[in-house]
């Protein structure tokens, strides 16, 4: 495991590259299926039924999401349904506190891999991050990055931007991406908020072009998408994915 580097305040700017936000949604939005591509079509509520994950499935195919997002339990179900598709499953793990041992990431991480999951969608350690021990949240984070990039998948670090400080989104974004985040992540849905135009130009400012910017909870239109998308976001989470594919188009 490599050595972690304590982040200094100088080492938390907005140079560090550049993403070309109107020309990405401008493409995106060019048609529903650029559109669908950028797209994490997502079911995460506890109450969810196998039923519910087949059709999320079914949509997810027919419209060619960037990836089917479920709760750890519906993964089986979900690869059996989009093997050979070329689409992936993504998955949640620490979620949707933020509050598990790092051992237990790992061992999230590790056994969603090995089921076939591509993309990770972990929480950081919210509350650790609010008591000032960095430390800790880069080391849960470079903890599940390592497993998911052992085994070939993606991981995306979820802040809960409507819990944090100005200053403690600028750190953790930037401890994040330090420890390994292929996308930071504004929300689970679950809290008091969800993404904002202004968190997501934010943590677009601390990534530059650095790795992606995942906008989710609460985006129900395609209004909201294009906001988010021209606010820095190169990546969706939505349950409303179907109509707001429609909204441009799809049938």
């Amino acid at each position: 495991m490599s050595v972690i580097t304590p982040i200094r305040e100088e080492d938390i700017e907005f140079d560090h590259g550049n993403f070309d936000a109107t020309g990405f949604a401008r493409e995106a939005l060019s048609s529903w299926q650029s559109l669908a591509l950028v797209i994490d079509h997502t079911l995460l509520k506890p109450d969810t039924t196998r039923e519910q994950v087949e059709s999320l499935c079914d949509e997810t195919i027919r419209y060619r999401f960037a990836c089917a997002m479920v709760n750890p339990v519906w993964v089986p179900t979900a690869i059996g349904m989009l093997s050979g598709t070329g689409i992936p499953v993504g998955v949640v793990i620490g979620f949707p506190l933020g509050a598990s041992l790092v051992s237990t990431l790992r061992q999230e991480a590790e056994a969603l891999t090995r089921l076939g999951a591509r993309e990770l969608d972990m929480v950081i350690p919210i509350g650790q991050l609010k008591s000032g021990n960095h430390h800790a949240v880069e080391h849960a984070v470079q903890a599940a990055a390592t497993v998911a990039h052992h085994n070939g998948a993606l991981l995306k670090v979820i802040l809960e931007t409507a819990l944090l400080t100005v200053e403690e989104k600028l750190r953790g974004a930037e401890l994040a991406i330090q420890a390994g985040a292929d996308f930071i992540k504004t929300s689970t849905g679950f809290a008091s908020g969800g993404a904002t135009a202004a968190d997501v130009a934010l943590l677009r400012g601390v990534a530059g072009g650095r790795c992606g910017v995942k906008a989710s909870g609460g985006i129900r239109t395609l209004a909201n998408v294009k906001t988010m998308l021209e606010a820095g976001a190169n990546r969706i989470g939505a349950s409303a994915s179907v109509d707001i594919v429609r909204e441009l188009g799809a049938e």
